[in-house]
This record gives C-alpha cells, sequence and structure tokens, in this order.
C-alpha cells in the first residue's frame, strides 16, 4: 500500500497553490492596472467632452450676446460639430429647429443639454469673466464709438506711462464694449495703489455713449429703485450696467446705508432687471441646446504615454514574479529528481542512496528508489549466495562420485553392490536438486504446468504421510495426520504432493526423536487451510522472514544431517502461488513450527 501523503504535501497540490498564486499576482495586477487606467482615460474623457460642451456653449452664447436673431448661425453650428465631434442642435423653447449638425428628420436627444440665454446665465463662458448672471459680450447700446475708443486709447497711455514712471506695472486691456481698462501686472484687477498725479479720473469718467445708455437704464429701473426704498436720484455706474468691468465708478449702491435700504439685494435685483430689459433688443432669442453622438466619429481608445509605461512596467513586474516564483518552485521539485537521475547512473555495484528530505511524491519515490536499491543489493547478495550453494550442492556428489569412480578405475576397489548403491544415492541427491532448481526456473518464468483435478484433501495428506513413514521411523518422529471433515482442492495433486513432501521432510529433519509432526487440514470458508506442525528446534524471529528465501537454512552447516539444498521451502512458496494461495509460517525457538497453506476450495466429487 502507498503511503498516505498530507494533501498540503502533494505535488499536485504545491503545483496547484504555485499556479494560483501567480495567477493572482497577474489578475489582481491586471485589474489595478486596467482600472487605474481606465479611470484615468475616462476622467479625461469626460474632461474633455466637458470642456468641449462648455465651448459650445460659451460660442453659441457669445454668438447670441453679438446678434439680434439666430440667422447665419447654421455656419457656426457645423463648424463646431466638425470641431468637437457632437451633433448640435439649437431649438426655439417650443422645439422648432433653428439649426442643427445632423441630417435632417434625426430625432433629437430626450433633454435639452443647457439653454442659451446671454441674458441669464449660470456659467462662465470666458475663461476669467465674472459673471453676474449677464454674458458681458452682451454690450448693446454701450459700445464705443472709433472716436471714443481713440481718445480713451490715448488716456489709458497716459496713465499706463504715469505708473510706470512710480515703478508700478501694468498691463492693459480691452472690454467687449472697446473700453481699455489697465489692470495689475497678472491682470487679476486695477491696481491697489494709484499714484496721485496718476489719478485724474478721465479715463473711467463715461464717454457719450455711455452716458446716453446710463440715463436709459436710469429710466427703466427708475419705479423699482423707487418700491426698493431707493432714491432715484443716485447715479448709476459703468459697473452697475456692464458686470465684469474691472473697476467701480460710485453708484447706485453707495446710497445704500443713506437712504436706510436694508436689503441691497433687491436694489440689485432692479438693476438687474432693467440692464437685461435695455439689453433684450440686442441679443438672440432664448434657445434650447441639445448635444448627442448622433453623426460623430466613434471614440477610439489611445493610451497615453504614462498609462504605456504603467503598462509595460506592470507587465514587467508579474513577469519577473512570475519567473521567480517559478524558479524557486522549479528548482525545490527538480532537485530530489536530480539526486534521483545521479544515483541511478552510478555504477550498479554501488548501490548508492538519496537522502529523503520531503514527504511529498518526490520523498516517497526516493524512499522507494531507496527500498529498491536494497533489495537489488539483498537480490545481488542472494545471488552470489545461491551461485556458491549451487556449487557446492553439485561440488560434494559429484566429488564422491568422482572419486569412487576413479579408485574402481584403477582397481583399488571392487565395484560391488554397496559402492554402487552409494554411487546411486549420490546420483538421486544430483538429480534432486537439478528438479528443485528446474521448477524455480519455470516458477520465475511463469511456466510452470499444473494439471488441476478434484483433490481430497484426506487422501492427500495420508499419501504424503505414507510415503514419510519409513524416514519418520528411522527418525524416532510420530507422523500424524488429522483431517476436519471432508475439504476438496481444484489443484495439481503431483505439485501438491510435491509441496506437502518438502514441508514434512523439512519438518522431520528438524524434529529431535521423540517428536511430533502433525498433518492437519480443514475448510474456512471458500478456502482450504492445511497445517505441517512439528515440535522441533523452531526458528527465532530473526530467520522467520527468511525461511521461504533461496538456499536458507535455520542452521549454517553444511552438513547433510541438519539440512537440505535450501531450495524445498521456496519451492513449496512457488507452488501454492501458482495454484492461487498463500503460504506462512510461525515458530518458537524449542517449541516447533507451523506451516500454514491457504488454498482456495474445490468442487466436491
Amino acid at each position: 500500500m502507498s503511503e498516505r501523503i498530507p494533501l498540503r504535501k502533494r505535488l499536485l497540490v504545491r503545483l496547484l497553490i504555485a499556479s494560483g498564486l501567480i495567477a493572482v499576482c497577474s489578475v489582481a495586477a491586471t485589474a489595478w492596472l486596467a482600472v487605474a487606467t481606465t479611470t484615468r482615460a475616462l476622467r479625461e474623457e469626460q474632461g474633455q467632452a466637458l470642456a468641449a460642451d462648455m465651448e459650445v456653449l460659451a460660442e453659441l452664447s457669445g454668438y447670441a450676446a453679438t446678434h439680434r436673431d439666430w440667422r447665419g448661425v447654421a455656419t457656426t453650428v457645423r463648424e463646431l460639430s466638425a470641431r468637437t465631434g457632437r451633433r448640435i442642435a439649437l431649438t426655439t423653447p417650443d422645439r422648432r429647429t433653428i439649426a442643427d449638425s445632423a441630417p435632417p428628420g434625426t430625432s433629437l436627444p430626450p433633454t435639452a443639454a443647457a439653454t442659451v440665454d446671454p441674458l441669464r446665465t449660470d456659467t462662465s463662458s470666458e475663461r476669467g469673466a465674472q459673471l453676474g448672471g449677464t454674458d458681458p459680450r452682451v454690450v448693446g447700446p454701450y459700445r464705443l464709438t472709433t472716436a471714443e475708443r481713440t481718445r480713451l486709447d490715448l488716456l489709458a497711455r497716459k496713465r499706463q506711462s504715469c505708473f510706470a514712471h512710480y515703478g508700478l506695472e501694468t498691463r492693459l486691456t480691452r472690454t467687449p464694449s472697446g473700453r481699455p481698462v489697465l489692470a495689475d501686472a497678472d491682470g487679476a484687477g486695477q491696481p491697489g495703489y494709484v499714484p496721485e498725479p496718476c489719478g485724474d479720473g478721465l479715463l473711467n469718467t463715461p464717454t457719450r455713449t455711455e452716458e446716453k445708455a446710463l440715463t436709459a437704464l436710469h429710466t427703466l429701473a427708475r419705479g423699482c429703485l423707487i418700491r426698493a426704498g431707493v432714491d432715484p436720484r443716485l447715479p448709476l455706474s459703468l459697473g452697475d450696467a456692464l458686470p465684469g468691468l474691472l473697476f467701480r465708478s460710485p453708484s447706485i449702491t453707495s446710497g445704500y446705508d443713506k437712504t436706510g435700504v436694508k436689503d441691497m439685494r433687491q436694489a440689485e435685483s432692479c438693476v438687474d432687471d432693467a440692464r437685461r430689459a435695455q439689453l433684450d433688443p440686442y441679443t438672440a432669442p432664448v434657445a434650447e441646446l441639445f448635444l448627442g453622438g448622433g453623426g460623430s466619429p466613434a471614440v477610439r481608445f489611445d493610451m497615453s504615454p504614462a498609462n504605456k509605461a504603467k503598462v509595460v512596467g506592470t507587465a514587467g513586474l508579474v513577469l519577473a514574479v512570475t519567473v521567480a516564483v517559478t524558479a524557486v518552485v522549479a528548482t525545490r521539485l527538480v532537485r530530489p529528481l536530480r539526486a534521483l537521475t545521479a544515483a541511478a547512473q552510478q555504477p550498479p555495484d554501488r548501490h548508492v542512496r538519496v537522502p529523503v528530505t520531503t514527504r511529498d511524491e518526490t520523498g516517497i519515490l526516493a524512499a522507494a528508489f531507496n527500498d529498491l536499491t536494497e533489495r537489488r543489493e539483498r537480490l545481488e547478495a542472494q545471488r552470489k549466495a545461491m551461485v556458491s550453494d549451487i556449487a557446492h550442492e553439485l561440488r560434494s556428489p559429484l566429488t564422491n562420485i568422482r572419486g569412487w569412480l576413479e579408485v574402481t578405475r584403477d582397481g583399488v576397489v571392487d565395484p560391488d553392490p554397496a559402492l554402487l548403491a552409494a554411487l546411486h544415492e549420490e546420483a538421486v541427491v544430483l538429480q534432486r536438486v537439478i528438479d528443485d532448481l528446474r521448477d524455480l526456473a519455470d516458477a520465475d518464468a511463469g511456466t510452470l504446468r499444473l494439471y488441476r483435478e478434484p483433490v481430497r484433501c484426506d487422501e492427500l495428506l495420508h499419501q504424503v504421510a505414507a510415503a514419510h513413514h519409513v524416514a519418520a521411523d528411522a527418525a524416532g518422529v510420530e507422523l500424524r495426520t488429522d483431517i476436519d471433515g471432508t475439504p476438496w482442492l481444484d489443484a495439481d495433486p503431483v505439485r501438491m504432493r510435491q509441496a506437502l513432501g518438502n514441508l514434512v521432510s523439512n519438518a522431520l529433519r528438524h524434529t529431535p526423536a521423540g517428536g511430533i509432526v502433525t498433518l492437519a487440514a480443514r475448510q474456512d470458508g471458500d478456502h482450504v487451510v492445511i497445517e505441517v506442525a512439528d515440535t522441533g528446534t523452531g526458528i527465532t524471529p530473526e530467520e522467520l522472514p527468511h525461511v521461504f528465501d533461496r538456499f536458507w537454512r535455520a542452521e549454517k552447516s553444511r552438513s547433510r544431517r541438519t539440512g537440505g539444498s535450501g531450495l524445498g521451502l521456496p519451492i513449496v512458496r512457488h507452488l501454492v502461488a501458482a495454484h492461487g494461495g498463500a503460504a506462512e509460517a510461525v515458530s518458537e525457538p524449542c517449541k516447533g513450527s507451523v506451516f500454514t497453506l491457504r488454498l482456495p476450495g474445490g468442487p466436491t466429487a
């Protein structure tokens, strides 16, 4: 029976664990890389899409801020669609199409992406612009004339030179209405410090065009301001009229505390409503903006150089870990196999063993190899002993025969009947040894022939006892038979008499005078048990496992008084095995031995 290996030490389990660890590392690394790369790509794509949407809204809001209607916007819509790869559609609030980049008849998305209204916007349509709900590009009646721009440009350069004289760096910017404005060098706002020679106030004074527009705004806001508790005679500034300017001149907000107005937001709301009413005729009507993917090219995923570097780095790390783990596992698995290979390549006469360092399949293989080496060494020793024993068994009778023949030939003795009887006895011994060797050779080759027939055990045992009765009487040993019932065998009677005769001869040889040798048989289920028991010298526990080995003797002496050829018991074992049975032996020193043959039972006659 093969040795049971703990599950955790089995070679297959260890390989599966190593493969599982490699797979888990690979999957985890791949999953992490895929999630990180995809997340970043989606964020970038979402950011790009949002930026593109804001660009579309800003440009269309700017178009509405600078045109009184939507005529001619179709060209702008097509250009924006080609640039962003998105479908862009403008409709009236009741879903009548103004312009659409998709072919006619294409259905609109279920909801609008945004409302295009430059007078009411919540997002910045220009970078850096701070909106108060109105697109700063809506200037309407506040747009300066060419002469006013020229005059204000001269004043702006003069003030910029004055600031530079006092070490203040400024930058000249221009509002959508055309008014130049001086801001800090970083463009954040009006310079915090204004040298007194530079503060003439001329640059911030409204022009004729702006005064006219501010007066109209004041008129529109008058009623609401009165209701809000603000003195309608307080002036309105350009900051109130056009949000997003980088300066604030005295405005209506300066009179809040004087008039006792508590809710400043209500007053600002009055100005905002008036400003929208004033600018409304100069802007395009409110429109709904629809954005979609119809007609746009498919988005192609393309990894950035950073993501490519991550993929290559992670793949290289996983590969390195895989190679390292595989190398460690393979080295541990191959090392014992190499030791086995090196041991197997040694000369056979060295009988090399290998160290058993593990308890897995490889360790069991090493232990089996060592057992095989020990058996081979033992068989080699037995072969050498067998050759020596055969030579000895053949040499003694041959020497006797040769000696008597030589002295007879030389006329030293006469060939009388006694001499011929001695020579015949020696020839019989030779014949017995040769027959035993032939039987063992046939058994080893699997060519031992059996002629089976129903055999009664009582008759078989009586025949064997009768054949050895004379020898038993000569040795002073009592030979008994004990048959329980009438068991039958399906066996070769000649071979069975040979096996039992060997056992009886062996028992008589080792039983002293006055002893008893018993032949017994009984039925045991489907088997028949035959026993040959004696009251002889017995066998020691150390020697008992070797009783069926070839040329083994309980006494190592070569004397024929105490031992035979050493082939009888091995022949018994092979004959019983050829019948499908088994031979066993039990013994106690000085109490005797019992040899048991367990054979398949046969049909009764």
